[in-house]
């Protein structure tokens, strides 16, 4: 076994435009197979090796494409969803196996005086480069660049090349189509792992020259899918192919002698698409054309448009941080990774792992449009658009559920694929209403940030409707002349069921008035939807009357009425091998005490900060970091942002740093099954909503920039109305230029300023100095320090703070 010369380093490398990885550890292998993990929001492909073997967990995946299972239960009860989703391995096109005069390159095997692979952020593609010598001597090198394209939505290439290194060399290719490739499953409730066991059933097969077609459906779910492959092959030996096809398998076989100084090139097209109703022909049809337009651009062709699209999306997107290099390459990651899962996603959800792995099985959570849509409306805003255009596709479904809870408007499901609810656990699912109102932030910030009048007639308005009538009907006026919403979960899952939370409370507040708002707009929508102005001036007055706790003796808003008299949770004797809490303690338990998992209240400080005074910011950050234990991926982006705005710049960089190295340090242990969209979209938010100060409340765009203490000069770029700006801060001062459009009126602390072409400098008032706040015992982010002034350096695997998880 082999994992390169003697003395090779292994791991990432740093460097600012890059994710590269020296060397093979197999023991790593499936972890860089996310983050390696090529997609365009349609087409998501994980990042094996293309000769299939070594690998760790194999993965293609369309967007939407799952199949259905049974939810357990120990018992059943009225309202329970009936049916689970989850994402399904599809056909791979990824195999291009080698055999070096009759041995198989697998890199377990023989050695390797090099290898190392890229995911390159400019390029938009994932290159790899090996120096293979076989057991019995014979030596070559394999250069490959694998894309999933932006441009052409149903399209991926991988460009092939070997060359011998010591003297001509028989070489056999197979490139493969690979359907219900055999993986090992770490669910532990077997009716999914039976659905998942050769999921697609085959219903049509052709080769021919060098074009393989293959068309499966799913089981249960029925829903139909069709892979192909084409070829073109260069090199300057004598070439011989055969094309063969089976149920769930086409190989095209290509054997070659290539002379020393030569190479054999293999270019290779792949097409997917799927649909729940589209016919066998509709779909080959589908995928023959895809392939027709792949090959009519070509390889070359694909690179450019790729290599266009991403210049564009920097333009509009880069972050900047002069000197802290491992952080620079994080975000960029980061950056690079949410757009993947949106690009192209188009009229399907962003699921919590994107396209990267099975994680949460595909499921898309309201992850997507506090953290993912808060980056993608500043920085891709059709991306948000066609993420919420999926929701609104899927409003029967939330209005039925709606009505099978005895409720009025739509109840959106807690984690879907297709729009169903398919979570099984009530406190964290159905009763975590919040989700409605989260929606419903999103889309009134796109609105706000895109002033896009087509999309709010056709879907915003009614997204606004029918989840502020669900609060309508969900809350009650009680005797003492406020508006109640009992029985509910908010974002902190160690607190389930709760009456008054005030994130929810607040955010349904926001979503009352932004429907009413819309409908006097547009009165003729209003009618259509039903609406009267009787239904309009109830939810202004529920708006009115929204209860919001607050604690006159600790002078603190209870995350949730009562909760600050809940006994304290006794940090100090848990052990850190008992966290995360929900695995090693009974939940009844924790949700009686002042224990939280991630950032609830002070989630709701940033959605909805018009709602405190700093001063009461800074009281209630104080008091919910003492209890905070982060074991979510969630939940150090907000404490970032409300350390920030608190004046605590030390430890917003520290947040900073755990939400930006999440992946790549693997702090969750969990990489291995996908990446971490909110995460990774956390750091864009950190650095614009933390260090920038950004805030959009009623549509108006507002800074109060600071600088941590590590980095030099942060700049940002991010688009508003048309428009394309960039912020960079910097000690005293902060500068506003425009990139692209027309000039707008920002405010720099509460002072209007016009950005345009020509950059202005506004001073940064002097910061307070604030004690640092305390965490739980054990749970305190770990300092991030100045790093070394290196040019490049190899990034520590060890991980930046304690292990924290979501569930």
């Amino acid at each position: 076994m082999i994992g390169g010369a003697p003395g090779m380093g292994r791991g990432y490398v740093g460097s600012p435009w890059e994710l590269r990885w020296e060397g093979l550890d197999l023991d790593q292998l499936q972890r860089t197979e996310s983050t390696f993990a090529l997609s365009n929001g349609h087409i998501g492909m994980r990042g094996t090796l293309e000769e299939g073997e070594p690998r760790g967990m194999p993965g293609t995946y369309l967007n939407g494409f799952y199949e259905e299972h049974e939810l357990p239960y120990a018992e059943s009860a009225y309202g329970y969803p009936e049916a689970g989703q989850t994402i399904v391995n599809v056909t791979d096109g990824k195999i291009i196996r080698l055999l070096v005069e009759d041995e198989p390159l697998d890199m377990r095997y023989g050695h390797a005086a090099n290898h190392f692979r890229v995911l390159d952020f400019r390029s938009g593609t994932l290159r790899r480069e090996t120096e293979w010598t076989s057991p019995t001597g014979r030596r070559v090198r394999v250069r490959t660049e694998r894309l999933v394209s932006f441009t052409q939505r149903a399209v991926a290439a991988i460009r092939y090349e070997v060359e011998p290194l010591d003297a001509g060399i028989q070489l056999v290719a197979q490139s493969d189509l690979l359907a219900n490739e055999p993986i090992e499953s770490d669910t532990r409730d077997p009716r999914v792992a039976a659905a998942l066991d050769a999921p697609l059933l085959n219903e049509y097969t052709k080769a021919e020259r060098y074009r393989a077609v293959l068309v499966h459906r799913t089981k249960r779910s029925a829903l139909r899918m069709a892979a192909a492959m084409d070829h073109q092959i260069e090199t300057a030996g004598t070439l011989r192919t055969a094309i063969e096809v089976e149920d769930d398998l086409a190989r095209l076989t290509i054997a070659v002698n290539v002379p020393l100084g030569e190479k054999l090139q293999l270019t290779k097209f792949l097409a997917y698409g799927w649909s729940a109703q589209r016919s066998i022909p509709a779909l080959r049809a589908q995928v023959d054309a895809a392939l027709e337009g792949a090959l009519r651009t070509g390889w070359d062709g694909l690179l450019t448009e790729q290599r266009q699209f991403l210049d564009e999306f920097w333009a509009s997107a880069d972050i900047e941080i002069d000197g802290d290099p491992e952080l620079q390459q994080a975000v960029r990651f980061s950056l690079f990774h949410v757009l993947q899962a949106g690009a192209r996603g188009e009229s399907r959800a962003i699921p919590g792992k994107g396209l990267t792995g099975p994680g949460y099985g595909g499921h898309a959570f309201w992850d997507t449009e506090t953290f993912v849509l808060q980056q993608l409306t500043y920085t891709l805003p059709d991306a948000a658009r066609d993420a919420l255009r999926w929701r609104h596709s899927t409003l029967d479904k939330a209005k039925e559920r709606a009505r099978q809870l005895g409720l009025k408007g739509a109840a959106f499901p807690w984690r879907s694929i297709n729009g169903d609810e398919c979570s099984a656990y009530w406190p964290a699912g159905t009763a975590a209403f919040h989700v409605n109102a989260d929606i419903a932030d999103a889309t009134v910030r796109y609105l706000n940030a895109t002033q896009d009048t087509e999309f709010e007639r056709e879907c915003g308005t009614e997204l606004l409707v029918e989840t502020a009538r669900l609060w309508a009907s969900l809350g009650h006026h009680d005797p003492h002349g406020g508006f109640r919403i009992d029985g509910v979960t908010g974002p902190d899952e160690y607190s389930a069921v709760v009456d008054n939370n005030i994130y929810t409370n607040l955010m349904a507040q926001r979503n009352l008035r932004a429907a009413a708002d819309a409908c006097e707009r547009h009165p003729d929508i209003a009618e259509a939807l039903g609406v009267d102005h009787v239904e309009v001036t109830d939810w202004r007055e529920a708006a009115r009357k929204m209860r919001m706790p607050y604690d006159e003796l600790l002078r603190v808003h209870p995350q949730f009425e009562r909760f600050t008299e809940h006994a304290a949770w006794d940090f100090e004797n848990t052990p850190p091998e008992k966290y995360p809490l929900l695995l090693n303690y009974p939940y009844f338990d924790i949700y009686r005490k002042q224990v939280i998992k991630q950032a609830d209240l002070v989630l709701a400080m940033h959605l909805r900060g018009d709602a405190f005074t700093l001063e009461q910011k800074r009281r209630n950050f104080a008091y919910y970091e003492a209890l905070t234990v982060r074991d979510s991926s969630l939940s150090a982006t907000t404490q970032s942002v409300l350390a920030a705005e608190c004046g605590h710049l030390e430890l917003a960089y520290d947040y900073f740093a755990e939400t930006a190295l999440t992946d790549l340090h693997d702090l969750h242990r969990n990489v291995r099954n996908g990446l971490h969209m909110a995460a990774l979209a956390g750091s864009w938010i950190s650095i614009v909503a933390g260090f920038g100060g950004m805030r959009d409340h009623s549509g108006e765009l507002s800074f109060q920039p600071r600088l941590p203490p590590i980095p030099q000069r942060i700049a940002f770029r991010m688009c508003f109305r048309g428009s394309q700006f960039c912020v960079e801060i910097h000690r005293e001062f902060a500068v506003y230029q425009l990139v692209k459009g027309s000039p707008l009126t920002v405010t720099h602390y509460g002072q209007p300023v016009t950005v345009t072409e020509d950059p202005v400098a506004m001073p940064i008032p002097p910061g307070e100095e604030l004690e640092r706040p305390s965490q739980p015992a054990g749970r305190a982010p770990i300092r991030r320090r100045a790093p070394e002034p290196v040019a490049e350096e190899s990034l520590p695997a060890a991980p930046i703070a304690s292990a924290v998880h979501r569930a």
